[in-house]
């Protein structure tokens, strides 16, 4: 378990975890107005949230998969990620693919947010690398299905 400091500007409760498997918790939008997304079109949706994370951590943003499914909305950078020196409000970035009109309301769950330790990498600069069964092949090269 990872204890985060948590700033709330928002009045919303705090993001949680719906059930006790759950991986990741809702974010709610925190817009005094609704936001009308037209097919195509994104936003930068607030959610009045501020975090410090622990180093060797970071925040991962993904879509929400009812909102995908049923009204066609996603996010565009989608996982986001929010390193640990970020301190600036959470916004995620909303995308409507649907052929209708989709308004964020205040208060809407929009996305979810994952918190994951991560590593930092050192290159070894080599002149090549050990054969693999799977090789170069990418891109489907796997599987014939």
């Amino acid at each position: 378990m990872a204890r985060i400091k948590i700033i709330n500007k928002s009045s919303h409760p705090l993001p949680s975890y719906q059930t006790s498997q759950s991986a990741g918790m809702d974010l709610r939008a925190n817009n005094p107005e609704p936001i009308v997304l037209k097919p195509l079109m994104r936003a930068i949706v607030p959610t009045g949230l501020f975090i410090e994370l622990p180093e060797g951590y970071e925040a991962q943003i993904r879509p929400r998969s009812g909102l995908a499914a049923k009204k066609g909305i996603g996010l565009v950078n989608s996982p986001g990620t929010i390193d640990a020196d970020y301190r600036g409000e959470i916004g995620v970035i909303v995308v409507n693919l649907s052929n209708e009109d989709f308004t964020v309301e205040n208060g809407e769950r929009i996305a979810q947010m994952v918190i994951a330790k991560h590593e930092v990498a050192i290159w070894d600069e080599v002149e090549s690398l050990n054969e693999s069964d799977r090789g170069a092949g990418g891109f489907g090269s796997t599987g014939t299905a």
